[in-house]
């Protein structure tokens, strides 16, 4: 199933489901307006739900050049990180690649509102962690999957912690939100790959 267009009608909740794919070649360009991707983004923030309903997520969307500034950035340090031993052309070119996107979502999780619930409720102490966790996942699947029903393809990355430091430097992030994952979007430039899907019989059990 391709992605679908925004002027075609309203997808079902299957048909979306089905349209989120991982895209990597992405254009700078998007096909709904920054006003409509903030609202996006947004609806999602409002009401995905999470753990006692913590709200510990928090989002940050990088356009234009702050974009870029991200991704240049992240090339740097992986750079020094890899060191002059190692061929970092083909890390080069993926980096340029997600640079070349309309923006970029970073998901972080509040510390603050997490250490709070374990000092209130101790004996879930090591669980709120991984409900945070959750919670973060499900905002990522939910904006991913908005964006794809409006044919705007994206993909997760995960370059932290090793870009924490800087990323929170440039953009004044709190230094209590801890970063979880980072999405570059834009317009499709290349459909994603037929994707294998293992048997369903395998994977999905009913007890009657």
């Amino acid at each position: 199933m391709g992605f679908l267009n925004k002027n075609e009608k309203e997808p079902t909740f299957s048909e979306a489901i089905e349209s989120r794919r991982t895209i990597y070649n992405l254009e700078k360009s998007i096909s709904i307006s920054d006003e409509e991707l903030e609202e996006i983004i947004s609806h999602a923030v409002k009401h995905v739900p999470s753990a006692f309903n913590s709200q510990s997520t928090r989002i940050v969307l990088l356009l234009n050049d702050k974009n870029e500034k991200f991704w240049e950035t992240t090339k740097s340090i992986l750079k020094e990180t890899m060191g002059q031993d190692r061929d970092f052309e083909p890390t080069r070119q993926k980096i340029d690649n997600f640079k070349h996107s309309h923006g970029t979502i970073l998901y972080y999780e509040d510390q603050s509102v997490i250490n709070a619930l374990q000092d209130k409720m101790p004996n879930f102490y090591e669980n709120f962690e991984i409900w945070s966790n959750q919670a973060n996942a499900m905002h990522q699947y939910a904006i991913w999957t908005a964006l794809a029903t409006q044919g705007i393809g994206a993909s997760l990355q995960h370059y932290n912690p090793i870009v924490d430091e800087a990323t929170a430097s440039e953009f004044d992030i709190p230094k209590t939100w801890k970063l979880i994952a980072q999405m570059p979007f834009g317009d499709v430039r290349e459909e994603a790959k037929e994707k294998e899907i293992k048997p369903i019989e395998d994977r999905f059990i009913v007890k009657k």
